[in-house]
């Protein structure tokens, strides 16, 4: 349910439209319902709308008049949205639209993500064609699907079917930056089945909750050095295995690949008369974890609370193997640019970690604007996964964007900010996912841009929009339309 104060938002054509879109359920892979609802609003418009064969949705509007002789321009963004959530919130995502609030100068949303990114690009991209005011070249509108969760539809996309010369990539997340450059990626998967266990007589069993981490972008917050708790938790199990016998009966940590993991449960055993010992230990560590994150992760708890027995438990040969190569398994930051300054060049996200009913997988997303230090991350990954016999995988592997400063359309941006601001911009690579790179690939010679509005907390309940700054976006957006070189 959309707070009707957020359509009374300036401009109003842009919050207007991103209501509409907030309203259609768009999880990744799932996005049936968003595409029906933009050839709707295409065909309704009576614009020329297509859906290609992997499911993204193209509609092109004629350039208004006078501006016949202008270079075509292909406005894009991706229409599926991350879905996280607080633990303590119901909410299907599946089926409920975003319940949005105003917050100051922010939009929010209750709970949940807001799907600003890439929402407020979409909603853009929506106001534009809707318009009969706004002077434009032609257009197309590029909406690609599953940019979160594969970029498959950036990928899917063949050559020849965009006719545009000019590529305005609307998923950038800071208001004076200007993209000319982004990171490529690889997901690293680690499997591998074990035998369990009967619990033993004289046990004790609880559960460890890892939670209150402020999470976030895997790209963009990776540097930041925030809490990750499928980390912290294997910190907490390694500890109490070394000291106490822990065994393992299942862990479930983070969610999603491209999300900083906020949470990790676990359930454990361990011998009844070492019970206050551990105890003991355990609130001890959770302290010293704690003082040392006070200032980036002041909600950070680790909790133990006594639970009923699993029936069964991980054998402890595989528990050590595990324990050991998620503390060895490198996340982070592992390289930063030599060309350019306070760039992360290259990082991993162990993001999500399972151990449940025989089977062990643990997902990663590894990051880098280089390819081959991107496959030396994913090697050393490979390597210490495969030491304690996992079989690994390496998939979804897309190309960064190399960043043209010779760009034509980036000197149209550069002299615009300044004409509007009075100020230089920020053009900067960034070490997120884009899909320029992936969609170069098909169309080497269109000449590509990245820029958006403000955007905080991105892929995470912390997400939220500035209301000032898509006022100034809104703006920006319309005077590049202007001044788009001709043909």
């Amino acid at each position: 349910m959309t707070n009707p104060d957020i359509r009374a938002l300036e401009p109003k054509a842009l919050w207007n439209k991103f209501a509409d879109l907030n309203a259609v359920p768009r999880p990744s892979k799932k996005e049936e319902r968003v595409i029906q609802f933009m050839k709707d609003f295409g065909n309704n418009l009576n614009l020329e709308t297509i859906e290609d064969e992997v499911g993204n949705v193209i509609i092109r509007k004629p350039a208004t008049s006078g501006m016949e002789n202008r270079k075509m321009v292909v406005m894009q963004s991706h229409l599926d949205m991350v879905h996280q959530k607080n633990s303590d919130t119901t909410f299907d995502f599946d089926t409920q639209g975003i319940d949005m609030y105003i917050d100051g100068d922010w939009v929010r949303a209750k709970g949940t993500t807001l799907g600003a990114d890439n929402g407020l690009g979409v909603a853009t991209i929506m106001a534009v064609l809707e318009s009969t005011t706004i002077e434009h070249p032609a257009i197309e509108a590029l909406f690609t699907i599953d940019e979160e969760t594969g970029m498959t539809g950036a990928m899917g996309l063949k050559g020849g079917v965009l006719k545009g010369d000019i590529l305005l990539n609307l998923d950038t997340e800071e208001d004076d930056e200007i993209g000319v450059g982004c990171a490529g990626g690889v997901d690293v998967t680690a499997t591998r089945s074990y035998i369990e266990e009967a619990v033993a007589d004289g046990k004790t069993a609880y559960t460890i909750t890892v939670r209150g981490l402020q999470g976030g972008h895997s790209g963009m917050d990776i540097h930041k050095g925030l809490g990750n708790a499928n980390k912290l938790m294997n910190r907490l199990l390694y500890n109490g295995f070394e000291n106490f016998g822990l065994q393992i009966a299942n862990i479930d940590g983070g969610s999603l690949r491209n999300a900083i993991p906020r949470e990790s449960v676990a359930t454990i055993v361990v011998d009844t008369i070492q019970k206050d010992a551990f105890e003991f230990e355990f609130d001890a560590l959770a302290k010293t974890i704690q003082k040392e994150f006070e200032t980036l992760e002041p909600n950070l708890e680790m909790i133990l609370s006594q639970t009923e027995l699993p029936e069964k438990v991980m054998e402890l040969g595989v528990q050590e193997g595990l324990t050991k190569t998620l503390y060895a398994a490198h996340n982070g930051v592992y390289r930063m640019s030599p060309e350019i300054e306070d760039l992360v060049e290259t990082s991993n996200n162990i993001a999500r970690v399972i151990v449940k009913e025989g089977t062990i997988k643990v997902g990663c997303l590894t990051r880098s604007s280089v390819e081959s230090t991107k496959i030396d991350l994913a090697n050393a990954l490979r390597a210490t996964f495969e030491l304690t016999g996992c079989d690994v995988e390496l998939s979804g592997d897309y190309p960064g964007w190399a960043p043209n400063m010779k760009s034509p359309i980036l000197q149209v941006l550069i002299d615009k900010y300044q004409q509007i601001n009075k100020t230089a911009p920020n053009v900067a690579a960034c070490h997120a996912g884009l899909e320029c790179g992936i969609l170069g690939q098909n169309y080497p010679d269109m000449d590509m841009i990245s820029f958006g509005p403000t955007i905080k907390g991105a892929h995470s309940p912390d997400e939220r929009a500035s209301i000032s700054s898509a006022k100034k976006y809104w703006n920006f957006v319309l005077e590049i339309l202007k001044d788009i070189p001709v043909k």
